[in-house]
């Protein structure tokens, strides 16, 4: 059986959502530390993950590394990796890109949704591009083994991430924009930027970037994923699930508003439907991973192209870039 890497969730954790995990055969699972938090509140996060793997070592454990993926399945256990979906945590100290690199992060969004220091996000109106200390922090990012990932980034600022990042970047979560028209899917051009500098892009599962939302069928999501690998290459995608699983409304609440606002903002929602949507029958929890699976081999994927897209990608991808950049 081949590796299943889920590269985003935001799930209100708990001991049944880690059992999911191992019941859905599910290796490693990229999770989000940070949504607006500081330094300090981020180590805070950090510190409530330690518990977790103090508290549940027969099921998860701190990955690091790609060895830690084939590790946690050896061990049928999930190898979980820590990423920012904002570069909040650094605030406004280059610096901390290494000390966060070594506290375990291993992916970090230049920007939410919003302009940052270091780029555009997705709902300005105005993309500037990679600013100066962008320019700086990617570098960086790059000689540590940080991965630079533009999932809510806008169009141009992803491209020059892409161009100006001496190793392969990533879109974490989210999906064609010519498949469901989100604003924060991807265009084509920002899609093939990516892919070929060598990145990656996992596919998400969240139902305001899918074609019909919440009643996205699982054979046109299938479709789109062999569209695109016809488009850009199977060797570049991968599982991004963005599941929220569990959680309140809340806290889709303090995704989108963060403290730069004190109006709602409803991202890709509506004041009508304000909270989580709900997920697709066919994809509510890690338990659903066959059913991609079963999904893609039907749109004609074989052996090989299933195992790549379930995870294999991922993993190599994680192989050449978690490490500090080879002199």
């Amino acid at each position: 059986m081949t590796h299943r890497i889920d590269c985003l969730q935001y799930a209100n954790w708990s001991e049944k959502i880690f059992r999911q995990m191992r019941e859905g055969g599910v290796d490693a699972v990229h999770v989000t530390i940070a949504y607006h938090e500081n330094f300090r509140e981020t180590v805070l996060n950090i510190e409530r993950w330690n518990r977790w793997f103090e508290q549940f070592p027969e099921l998860i454990f701190h990955g690091r590394t790609g060895d830690d993926v084939r590790l946690a399945r050896e061990t049928d256990r999930t190898a979980i990796f820590f990423g920012f979906q904002n570069p909040s945590p650094i605030e406004d100290d280059i610096g901390l890109v290494e000390i966060v690199h070594t506290l375990g992060a291993r992916f970090m969004q230049l920007t939410y949704n919003n302009q940052s220091l270091l780029a555009t996000g997705c709902y300005e109106a105005e993309d500037t591009g990679i600013t100066r200390m962008g320019k700086q922090v990617i570098k960086e990012m790059n000689r540590v083994g940080l991965v630079i990932d533009m999932s809510h980034s806008a169009d141009r600022s992803t491209i020059e991430a892409a161009e100006l990042s001496e190793r392969p970047i990533a879109i974490t979560h989210a999906n064609p924009h010519r498949w469901q028209p989100a604003l924060r899917n991807k265009r084509d051009d920002v899609i093939r930027a990516v892919t070929e500098n060598g990145g990656m892009m996992g596919f998400s599962l969240y139902p305001h970037h899918l074609k019909d939302k919440s009643d996205c069928t699982l054979d046109s999501f299938c479709a789109m994923v062999a569209d695109a690998a016809d488009s850009f290459g199977v060797a570049h995608f991968g599982i991004g699930s963005d599941l929220c699983q569990d959680q309140p409304d809340s806290v889709v609440e303090w995704m989108r508003v963060g403290r730069w606002s004190k109006e709602i903002d409803y991202g890709e929602g509506s004041s009508a439907a304000p909270g989580f949507p709900p997920q697709p029958q066919w994809f509510r929890d890690n338990r659903d991973f066959a059913t991609i699976e079963s999904g893609l081999r039907k749109k004609g994927f074989d052996d090989s192209e299933v195992a790549a897209l379930l995870g294999e990608n991922w993993l190599r991808f994680f192989d050449l870039n978690f490490g500090a950049k080879a002199e």
